[in-house]
């Protein structure tokens, strides 16, 4: 992936709020990269990461002020601002949402602005009910039209049997893969 206009959307799972940092790095070696943040991930202090830390982090990365209000997020849509939209990671909160079509943060503005533009979005699933509750939204959001899967897997199914992440290394294979309309395969590994 190289000289795309990339929106990297960050939800509140903050364990893999490092692996997100990761990707936001790499994507922004060779690509235009604007983080939209959740209202969770712009003002949650973690034991992972305090919020203001987290977003200067992306901002130093991207070199661009990250967007957190509908607000902002909205402008996605009329100036057509991505090629594509990555959704990393992707709460079950988040997929319910997409799902029934609910626009109440920035990042879901920023899906709902970007696909009326006939452009890709890719999700990065990292919700501990992926297997219970959140399963049927992830099987209406498979069968939608412009939306992706990075693909995910099990992370423990010992002590958390419906938990389920997306394998991070993936998501620029991922985008690839959906910039061409293709689905990266397996989803499920």
């Amino acid at each position: 992936m190289k000289g795309k206009r990339i929106g990297v959307c960050v939800t509140g799972s903050f364990c893999t709020f490092a692996r997100a940092l990761d990707v936001v790095r790499a994507l922004s070696e060779n690509n235009e990269v604007t983080a939209v943040l959740s209202p969770a991930s712009a003002t949650l202090d973690t034991r992972f990461f305090k919020a203001a830390d987290f977003r200067a982090q992306v901002e130093a990365v991207t070199g661009r002020p990250a967007m957190t209000s509908i607000v902002e997020a909205e402008r996605i849509g009329p100036e057509k601002l991505f090629d594509i939209l990555l959704i990393a990671p992707c709460t079950g909160n988040t997929l319910a949402k997409l799902h029934w079509g609910v626009t109440d943060t920035a990042v879901l503005m920023a899906a709902k602005a970007h696909v009326r533009n006939g452009r890709p979005v890719v999700l990065a699933v990292s919700t501990n009910d992926a297997l219970g509750t959140a399963a049927q939204n992830i099987g209406g959001l498979l069968n939608r039209r412009l939306v992706y899967f990075v693909p995910f897997r099990q992370d423990d199914p010992v002590k958390k049997p419906r938990s389920m992440v997306a394998d991070f290394s993936l998501c620029e294979a991922a985008l690839d893969s959906a910039i061409e309309g293709v689905q990266l395969q397996p989803i499920v590994f």
